[in-house]
């Protein structure tokens, strides 16, 4: 991606990013609602998150990064989306952008290069959850054709306060 701005370029991610993605991660952790943990990890509590995604089938992880600093922006993720073996073919997706990094297109970047990597995959299905409200994320996910499904309604609890989540899918 240039247009006057730094290039951005979408890779796997690797060992070395663990700290700057676990950094990243606990900004959301502290910060928002977004995520539903409430304490921050430190890089080697990630370490197993990180070895759960490799660079092939289908429990990737992409990472964007400022080409020339190779800064972190970013990153998108498919999981397991539940641990029982007629799950295996649907996935949980989802997107960290940088607050610094925002509305420079880093999750459409991510997300296109999430699902190129997925195409040849034996998957089904994607999930999104997204913390209510959370505007810039549901049309981000209905850009690459996700569909509102439903919402569970208070589902979490953080910062004192109940949270709804609406659920999308996609098929892949």
């Amino acid at each position: 991606m240039a247009s006057g701005r730094a290039e951005v370029q979408v890779r796997p991610g690797v060992e070395d990013d663990l700290k700057s993605l676990t950094d990243l991660y606990n900004h959301y952790v502290r910060e928002t609602p977004i995520t539903f943990d409430t304490d921050t990890f430190t890089p080697e509590e990630r370490r197993p998150w990180l070895l759960s995604h490799p660079e092939d089938g289908p429990h990737r992880l992409r990472v964007a990064t400022d080409a020339d600093s190779q800064e972190i922006l970013g990153y998108a993720t498919s999981s397991p989306y539940r641990a029982k073996p007629a799950y295996g073919t649907s996935v949980e997706t989802t997107v960290y952008v940088a607050p610094r990094a925002g509305g420079r297109g880093i999750g459409t970047l991510l997300y296109a290069s999430l699902f190129e990597a997925l195409a040849d995959e034996d998957l089904h299905r994607a999930y999104a959850g997204i913390a209510q409200p959370n505007a810039a994320s549901a049309r981000l996910h209905e850009r690459f054709g996700f569909r509102y499904v439903g919402t569970y309604r208070e589902v979490g609890r953080k910062f004192g306060r109940y949270w709804d989540v609406a659920w999308y899918e996609k098929p892949l």
